[in-house]
């Protein structure tokens, strides 16, 4: 294995723009949900008419539909990937907004007939159903409570600053952010006058095979560990480096959960 600080360097100083994961191949694995988000999307966007990808991050999944709608719309909030996702939405005609992940949505009412999301940092479910046709679906594939939580746990221990000190404050029952239960999802779809009609959950095997790895996620995915820098966590990155070189990869899960609401007919 690669020297420890050389590892660091190298986690530290790859591009984290957009959504491709490319650079782990070798170095990292995420078991992927059986449901097949990529596929679903496709079968959606091909029978869809006015479409919305919400937090698209550079559009990598939006791109491989096979077919895409007339209208195609997504929004974005970091301006790096804002500008990636105009460029690979382009061949599609995808027109791509810079939004805020907890901003309204810029579109008028009734706008589509299907809205997507996959790994929304936020989600406004009474964005999601105004800006729905009656009869309208959303289709989002969450991240779900306690994933990566072997990695975060770890790198936290022993510092009770990082630890719940009290119950969280009240939540705006019509808004989840990443990290919330399937059960947190569908009462704030159902809040906001949205039909439940599927819902599937999967735990799923990661492993990390070197400490540019976890360095690399923890840069990209920045809700696992909030505030991540390698300085502040040098020293559990050497005790996590040290446990790769004896032990092999250092095996976590994420959780996902995909859910599929509808705006009824008539409300």
């Amino acid at each position: 294995m690669a020297d420890f600080d050389d590892l660091l360097t190298e986690g530290a100083s790859v591009p984290t723009d957009g959504w491709d994961f490319s650079w782990f191949e070798g170095r990292a694995t995420e078991q992927r949900p059986s449901w097949g988000y990529a596929r679903l999307l496709g079968d959606r966007m091909a029978r869809s008419r006015a479409a919305l990808d919400v937090q698209t991050g550079g559009g990598e999944v939006l791109a491989t539909v096979h077919r895409a709608p007339p209208l195609l719309a997504a929004t974005e909030a970091w301006p790096p990937n804002v500008a990636i996702a105009r460029r690979t939405l382009a061949p599609l005609g995808g027109k791509v907004v810079q939004v805020g992940e907890g901003d309204g949505l810029p579109f008028r009412d009734g706008a589509f007939d299907l809205v997507v999301s996959r790994h929304p940092v936020v989600t406004r479910w009474d964005e999601v159903r105004r800006v729905l046709r009656p009869g309208g679906v959303y289709l989002s594939q969450q991240v779900g409570a306690a994933t990566v939580r072997e990695l975060a746990e770890f790198l936290r221990e022993g510092r009770p600053e990082d630890r719940p000190t009290g119950p969280a404050g009240p939540a705006d029952p019509l808004a989840t952010r990443s990290g919330s239960t399937p059960l947190a999802t569908v009462a704030a779809a159902e809040a906001a006058g949205l039909e439940v009609t599927g819902l599937r959950q999967e735990a799923l095997r990661m492993e990390f095979h070197d400490i540019a790895a976890v360095v690399h996620f923890l840069r990209k995915v920045i809700w696992i560990v909030p505030g991540f820098t390698v300085e502040e966590y040098r020293d559990r990155l050497a005790v996590l480096h040290r446990f790769m070189e004896r032990h092999g990869p250092f095996v976590a899960h994420s959780q996902r959960h995909l859910i599929e609401a509808r705006r009824p007919d008539h409300d």
